[in-house]
């Protein structure tokens, strides 16, 4: 079973020719609003890719609310831990340029009203692995990764965005996955910050694919799908989400990650973040054109 404690949005999303500087105007085409939100987007891909999922965070009581909840209740992530509350529902501005890259902005609205004691004691134990990221408040997020610990859950930390950790916090992770600039911000040596958490990190590299760092002193690489990309926003929330259902299906970590690389890179297929993530059918046939992760030992 995974838990995911995070945060929940509705995305605008405009095409751009290229992405703006600063001062500057583009003009882009037609926006589109769609369900988004670091948490929501890794609840979808984890329940895609064949677990059963638990979404706890908050959204307003206004219109987003639906746009935002709209998919997770479609794929059958259950909803029963979510707060609705006397705030906006978050949303992102998403600007996509033509190579597939983009811009965000993020009003965080009702995700600042998420709590950890939405979660019980009982909804924590060693069946559940729990997924964080840093777009709720921080304080929530290590408290209940701290009673994640305690009670015996596998617990995932997405250092995104890139707020400060207390260092402390490294003794209750099991997992922490970073894109590169993310990861830069927890120090260089990268390889003894995998040593001081209970599993290792991975750091995500785009097109270059991504590396763990072994609790053990191991590492090895993962590969990235061969694809020309569309939109990049949401790939890595589908890593994060894929990985964990791998790991919550019983897959060892380089396997898990082989399916997170590959379901990564089919979401950058398509527009939107939800909208584009793949389910397991996918993943498997995705799987046959990604080599095997490298440098285990």
């Amino acid at each position: 079973m995974i838990l995911v404690f995070g945060s929940i949005n509705a995305d605008v999303v405009v095409p751009v020719p290229h992405l703006p500087g600063a001062g500057e105007t583009v003009l882009g085409g037609d926006y589109a609003l769609l369900p988004g939100g670091k948490g929501a987007n890794q609840a979808l891909a984890a329940r895609r890719a064949g677990a059963a999922v638990a979404l706890a965070g908050a959204v307003g009581r206004d219109a987003f609310a639906a746009t935002a909840l709209g998919l997770l209740r479609q794929d059958g992530v259950d909803l029963s831990l979510l707060r609705a509350v006397g705030r906006p529902t978050g949303c992102a501005a998403i600007m996509v340029g033509s190579d597939g890259e983009n811009l965000i902005a993020l009003a965080p609205g009702a995700n600042e009203a998420a709590t950890a004691a939405q979660v019980a004691d009982d909804g924590l134990g060693p069946a559940v692995t729990l997924v964080c990221q840093m777009e709720v408040p921080p304080a929530e997020t290590v408290a209940l990764i701290r009673r994640a610990r305690t009670r015996g859950a596998r617990t995932m930390l997405n250092l995104a965005p890139a707020l400060p950790l207390d260092p402390a916090a490294l003794a209750d992770i099991d997992l922490i996955v970073a894109n590169q600039v993310e990861a830069a911000t927890l120090g260089e040596n990268l390889a003894l910050l995998g040593r001081r958490l209970r599993h290792g990190m991975i750091v995500t590299r785009g097109a270059s694919g991504a590396t763990a760092y072994l609790a053990d002193g191991g590492r090895f690489d993962i590969p990235a799908l061969p694809i020309e990309p569309v939109d990049t926003t949401g790939a890595g929330d589908t890593f994060v989400g894929v990985l964990a259902a791998g790991l919550d299906l019983g897959l060892d970590l380089a396997e898990a990650a082989r399916r997170a690389s590959a379901a990564a890179g089919l979401s950058c297929l398509g527009r939107g973040a939800q909208t584009a993530m793949p389910d397991r059918i996918a993943i498997e046939a995705a799987l046959i054109r990604l080599p095997e992760a490298r440098g285990i030992r």
